[in-house]
């Protein structure tokens, strides 16, 4: 049983965590946190590592709870984040497999923050074509006896993940970049990442 944040297209990292557990946890209680996979992913692109970010709605307060942080649509960054998708990942071996799916899900426009980001999760489950139940908090877990992965959730931190190596597109250009988007790994190895996940013995 593991604990981490739902977040935008998260971390290959973060779903080793939960492919290796029975059962997880979603924290969505607290409060929403700036620089953080929560409303970002990164791609591999032409110029190498490429951070695609949500915009919101900013509340009123100093700090927002995170199942009320709304989506801010104002500048159509959902149609700019699948153009950028595709001109990314086009020639990958997958991405026309997941295209339309992921066209359905951007054409949602889901208001809240929270509820996209469980799209997505629901996305990279069926591509993965595996089932771990999950929960979401009741409440703010500053202790619990499930192995706490919140911390993945960080954008800006130092770790480093020894994850073994797969084909990326612009590889040659840039060299293998690991950790990127589960995105990254879908398009390039579609079946098989399922596969790729489960081989993983990086210490998180």
């Amino acid at each position: 049983m593991v604990l981490v944040h739902p977040s935008y297209f998260s971390p290959i990292v973060q779903y080793v965590a939960m492919i290796r557990a029975d059962k997880v946890i979603f924290e969505v209680e607290d409060h929403f946190q700036k620089q953080t996979y929560r409303n970002r992913c990164v791609l591999y692109s032409a110029r190498g590592k490429q951070v695609l970010s949500i915009p919101i709605q900013h509340g009123s307060g100093s700090k927002q709870k995170a199942t009320t942080v709304r989506i801010d649509y104002k500048d159509h960054w959902e149609v700019q984040h699948l153009r950028t998708l595709k001109t990314a990942y086009n020639a990958s071996p997958f991405f026309e497999f997941y295209q339309d799916e992921l066209s359905e899900l951007y054409q949602k426009k889901q208001p809240f923050l929270i509820d996209f980001l469980f799209d997505c999760h629901e996305f990279v489950m069926e591509a993965l074509q595996v089932t771990i139940p999950y929960t979401r908090t009741r409440e703010y877990q500053s202790q619990t006896e499930a192995t706490d992965h919140r911390s993945l959730v960080i954008a800006k931190s130092e770790k480093q993940y020894d994850l073994k190596r797969y084909i990326q597109v612009f590889e040659q250009s840039h060299g293998f970049i690991p950790n990127l988007s589960i995105l990254d790994l879908l398009f390039m190895e579609g079946p098989n990442a399922l596969n790729y996940l489960e081989q993983q013995v990086v210490e998180l």
